[in-house]
């Protein structure tokens, strides 16, 4: 199976408390040549956004210990830190409301992870930032 390559060099925030998801999303964007940068949670993941990380794209869990991912949508959204970034919601949550409440803190995509490999989800993940320019 050929792997379509982007030209452009993304970098890619994963922000996940799941150490397994979170390195196997690390190798596939990898194979894909993105630039990834992990966050075990969102409160590291605002450390490094307050400290001058500026990815082109954030791809968060919702479910999460002491900062769910909405909530750190939130916060990513009032602190106005990658204001540029595509911001891409990947959970298991897949109601209708989770979508929608996603989109109004600023997602452009919502993947479910139940029902996409990791492969599907940096192929969903390049066609929405991909659409977006």
């Amino acid at each position: 199976m050929q792997k379509n390559i982007p030209e452009k060099r993304y970098k890619v925030l994963i922000v996940e408390d799941d150490k397994f998801l979170m390195d196997m999303y690390t190798v596939k964007f990898g194979e894909y040549n993105f630039e990834v940068t992990s966050s075990f949670g969102a409160p590291d993941a605002l450390d490094k956004l307050e400290d001058g990380l500026h990815p082109d794209i954030i791809l968060t869990d919702v479910v999460m210990p002491v900062m769910d991912g909405f909530e750190f949508l939130a916060t990513v959204k009032e602190k106005r830190l990658a204001r540029d970034a595509t911001i891409i919601v990947l959970s298991n949550l897949g109601q209708k409301e989770d979508i929608t409440k996603g989109v109004s803190l600023g997602a452009s995509g919502y993947i479910v992870k139940a029902t996409s490999t990791p492969t599907e989800v940096v192929k969903k993940v390049l066609e929405i930032v991909e659409g977006k320019q």
